[in-house]
């Protein structure tokens, strides 16, 4: 029997998940982290099947139309999605794989993966503290701040069907807590 689990760590933009994850792969390094394909424009502290696979739009489409993805989603006009390949190669070995991933995406791997897939939601301790640390990231727009802000509501209800629920108060806190989450699933 498989002892691989899938930890789908999601939140809405700011929320911390991507801090959380890079922790625990820190903390585990036996974990596999799941790279997820993307159309958006590389940061400049990113690394190109490191942080992403940064593809083409019709690169992307393909892969939509293969049926080659886990979870897709448009999100302000760019493509983000696992590639099914990743996960089966993950689960086949055994190996613990680690996604930063959105709440629909999250969702679409729990379907496809059933038990396998442990889904962790990271809340804000309010919406006036998600728009703080949006904004202090400086990497988006006023325009682009506005979509990752009128998206917060759905994403908070959708986040509702997660497995486990983590407040991101406190940083080092919120970390311990998922990490806790994660060592309890691996050993059940």
């Amino acid at each position: 029997m498989s002892r691989s689990k899938l930890i789908v760590v999601s939140a809405p933009s700011g929320g911390g998940k991507t801090s959380i994850v890079k922790e625990i792969l820190a903390r585990h390094p036996e974990f596999e982290f799941s790279v997820s394909g993307t159309t958006r424009t590389k940061r400049p502290n990113e690394i190109d099947g490191v942080d992403y696979f940064f593809l083409s739009k019709k690169e992307f489409e393909r892969l939509i139309q293969k049926d080659e993805l886990a979870e897709h989603e448009l999100i302000y006009g760019n493509y983000y999605g696992t590639l099914k390949r990743e996960i089966d190669r993950a689960v086949s070995s055994n190996k613990t794989m680690v996604f930063d991933v959105d709440v629909k995406g999250g969702l679409s791997i729990k379907k496809l993966y059933g038990g396998t897939a442990v889904l962790i939601f990271i809340e804000p301790p309010s919406i006036a503290v998600l728009e703080q640390r949006l904004r202090n990231r400086k990497t988006e727009d006023e325009e682009t701040f506005r979509k990752r802000m009128e998206r917060v509501a759905l994403e908070l209800e959708m986040g509702q069907q997660f497995d486990f629920h983590v407040v991101n108060d406190m940083l080092a806190q919120a970390i311990d807590e998922v990490d806790e989450i994660i060592k309890k699933q691996i050993q059940s």
